[in-house]
């Protein structure tokens, strides 16, 4: 039995509706063979698509080739604008070229500067990869993208530097633990910084309200308790996402840095760090992001009673956004 389901253009070929299926689909979307893909190779999968979507496929194409030219396609190429992103602010290029920024945003005993060189390249990098995968089918002025991004900039130095001088001033902890805690910092300055960049980028929609979806995916009204469930989980997976990341690694290194080895060859700790941090980035990445699916439920009558006259359904369905 084939592992590849019929193809189906434009949807993915795991089950969204589980865990497991989540979790392979955006294996397939950070997948970072697909940086390197052949300007010859992209256009035979675009051309492939074109042929599948005028049904005219060649003799003998299989599915198999089908979904891989589509994930090909869907890698490279913006849904909305059918341009060409570019390739560190892919999904697929966000492990390769953030994991340097991790590193960065990890190592002990950052002065008051590199504390702000990194969390400002963290942020530059976040906007840059948003930005390049945004939804484009309503365009958005870039002035809301740029308000987002200097109020996250903003909340993630200012919480990570003010937090290293509380450190620093604590009498009680020992060198020992100042340094441990210290390398805890990133993440509350990360995950703040990614609730706000939510709040400002999307704050229109509390006051608009968003679509919201029947059985049928026809959409039924707009619903503003809709848009603030979806911007609380948005915001919830905001801050689940960058945990493993940020956590995990200085654990880690907490105690591979008490090994023998270690302890007599410290050139080896930089780059023991460095990989760690690419393991926990590559493992924590996917399963952050499939803890949530991309489409939520409510039921109706948590809903504006226009939503409730408008259709019979008792649960309807909203997109929550990343």
């Amino acid at each position: 039995m084939s592992e590849y389901p019929p193809f189906q253009y434009g949807k993915s070929r795991f089950d969204q509706n589980t865990f497991f299926g989540r979790f392979r689909h955006f294996l397939d979307v950070i997948d970072p063979s697909t940086l390197f893909v052949t300007e010859k190779r992209l256009r035979e999968c675009v051309e492939l698509l074109d042929h599948f979507k005028q049904g005219t496929l060649p003799l003998g194409v299989t599915d198999a080739q089908l979904w891989q030219a589509q994930k090909i396609k869907q890698a490279i190429i913006h849904p909305d604008t059918g341009e060409k992103i570019l390739m560190p602010f892919r999904m697929s290029g966000f492990i390769p070229f953030g994991t340097p920024v991790v590193v960065g945003l990890l190592l002990p005993n950052q002065t008051l500067a590199s504390t702000v060189f990194w969390q400002w390249l963290n942020q530059s990098h976040n906007a840059c990869v948003n930005y390049s995968n945004r939804n484009a089918s309503k365009p958005a002025p870039a002035s809301k993208f740029l308000q987002g991004y200097l109020g996250a900039v903003t909340s993630a130095v200012s919480i990570a530097v003010g937090l290293n001088v509380l450190i620093q001033r604590a009498s009680r902890f020992s060198p020992t633990t100042r340094l441990l805690v210290q390398r805890f910092i990133p993440f509350p300055a990360v995950a703040s910084a990614n609730v706000c960049n939510v709040v400002l980028m999307r704050h229109s929609e509390l006051s608009e309200g968003i679509s919201v979806l029947d059985n049928n995916g026809n959409v039924v009204g707009t619903s503003k308790v809709a848009a603030r469930h979806a911007l609380l989980e948005t915001a919830l997976t905001r801050v689940v996402m960058p945990m493993p990341i940020l956590v995990l690694p200085p654990l880690i290194m907490s105690a591979l840095e008490k090994l023998p080895l270690l302890q007599r060859q410290k050139r080896l700790v930089l780059p023991v760090h460095s990989l760690v941090c690419l393991a926990a980035f590559s493992l924590a990445l996917p399963l952050a992001i499939s803890l949530f699916p991309q489409m939520s439920q409510i039921s109706v009558d948590q809903l504006e009673p226009e939503i409730a006259m408008a259709t019979d359904c008792k649960i309807v369905t909203y997109n929550k956004g990343l």
